[in-house]
């Protein structure tokens, strides 16, 4: 039977608690999430670094529910040692290109939306106000989601993310998240991974 050694340490994304698509199979609500990682939490070891905490309190109204206290009772919450961390230049060069090409996509996005947006107006003849907003308003989102599809999917776009690569470093611990752009660069910083639906599948063997 799989199962946790006692000393594994796993290293948590704030998504794990809120994606009930990503397979972790810890019940069907947060709630439930919750309470089925804090039991995990007393068999194995679990970060979180302060930013991902903090992310993840923003997510309640009452920050002070008896379950989230129980919750953050058996997750070591840790910032990364970053002022020894250290990583190869490759890393750097990959980065500065991702962000070229990717600001390259958005600035292209931006050209066509602006273009098709022009072409939807000129032919609408006079439009009142609330017309006006309400055409707009659509191609505002269209730009919102391919800009969004285009710069930011596949990224890494958060300190919070880069805290737990460091910090899944500095541990030797695994990066446990759905984020496609934190396990995208994981992988290129060398550390250790493990799907939602793994992680899951062998909290119920335990």
């Amino acid at each position: 039977m799989v199962s946790y050694t006692y000393m594994d340490t796993y290293i948590l994304d704030t998504n794990l608690f809120f994606n009930m698509q990503a397979g972790l199979n810890f019940g069907k609500s947060t709630d439930e999430v919750i309470k089925n990682m804090t039991l995990c939490g007393k068999k194995v070891e679990l970060f979180m670094p302060p930013r991902i905490v903090e992310e993840f309190l923003s997510f309640f109204e009452n920050k002070e529910q008896e379950n989230i206290k129980k919750l953050l009772a058996v997750i070591t919450v840790k910032s990364p040692v970053i002022e020894s961390f250290q990583f190869p230049a490759s890393i750097f060069y990959t980065l500065v290109e991702d962000i070229r090409n990717r600001s390259y996509r958005g600035l292209r996005v931006g050209e066509e939306e602006i273009e098709q947006a022009g072409k939807s107006l000129m032919n609408a003849g006079p439009l009142s106000k609330m017309d006006f907003q309400k055409r707009v308003g659509q191609q505002i989102k269209g730009f919102r989601d391919r800009y969004r599809q285009a710069t930011r999917v596949g990224f890494l776009d958060s300190v919070a993310d880069l805290d737990i690569i460091v910090l899944a470093k500095e541990t030797n611990g695994t990066v446990v998240s759905t984020d496609e752009g934190l396990l995208k660069w994981s992988r290129l910083f060398g550390v250790k991974e493990m799907s939602p639906s793994v992680f899951g599948h062998l909290h119920h063997q335990a």
